[in-house]
């Protein structure tokens, strides 16, 4: 955050774009927050655990290896395929709720993904290893060459940005597809029905929006980057 603020000056109507986006991914997650605690607070009519839940969509795909686990926190709930475990959090793994079941069968689709070799999951866990790279590097290559006057070096560090926002591109069909899986799967297993349907869905689009911010203020900020640049090499 501070990084943007050295660079306001710069391009206001970058920035300008910037802030737009920055407000649109606080308003986000506020919403994820707010909704699920909404429909977490509302109760299946079949009062089956979103635990449960989780173990028969796995098994009715023959996932008979993935695990279900409990982890801590609230909304930490992934899926692990390196260790193939669902991890439920506190509030989702014993709850029969709308909410609860709805981010349940949401992890389940992704291991589901990964068992079918869906072709976004897979080139996002090829990409995985070299955006943690390019994440945790580009920003110390961009000061250094500031700071030094290499256009080589800021050119390096924003190509390794790019690499995170174009994996951040190709995280949103992973997870809107994981979330399409997940409602086709509660509906033909009897798990949700109408109104309990319709808030698990409102559950998992707010969820998916909190990515689609993600990506907007990245973008911008990768456009932040060049127009940086380009100001260097003039």
């Amino acid at each position: 955050m501070n990084f943007f603020y050295m660079l306001m000056y710069e391009h206001p109507l970058v920035s300008l774009g910037v802030i737009a986006t920055l407000v649109f991914a606080a308003v986000c997650s506020a919403k994820v927050k707010s909704v699920y605690s909404k429909y977490n607070s509302v109760y299946t009519s079949a009062k089956i655990p979103a635990c449960e839940v989780a173990r028969q969509i796995l098994d009715a795909n023959g996932l008979y290896n993935v695990q279900v686990v409990r982890c801590s926190g609230n909304l930490t709930d992934h899926y692990d395929p390196k260790n193939n475990v669902i991890a439920l959090s506190d509030s989702v793994y014993g709850s029969p709720t709308v909410g609860a079941i709805g981010v349940a069968a949401h992890e389940c689709g992704h291991a589901i993904q990964y068992a079918t070799g869906y072709g976004p999951i897979k080139a996002r866990n090829t990409m995985a290893s070299i955006v943690s790279i390019c994440s945790s590097s580009w920003i110390w290559i961009f000061i250094i060459g500031g700071i030094i006057g290499s256009l080589f070096m800021t050119q390096v560090a924003i190509a390794f940005y790019a690499v995170v926002v174009l994996f951040q591109l190709i995280t949103l069909p992973v997870e809107f597809n994981a979330s399409k899986r997940a409602m086709d799967t509660v509906l033909s297993m009897g798990f949700l029905h109408g109104n309990e349907l319709m808030g698990a869905r409102k559950v998992l689009s707010a969820a998916a929006m909190t990515y689609v911010a993600s990506l907007l203020v990245s973008t911008m900020q990768l456009i932040r980057l060049i127009l940086r640049m380009n100001r260097r090499r003039n």
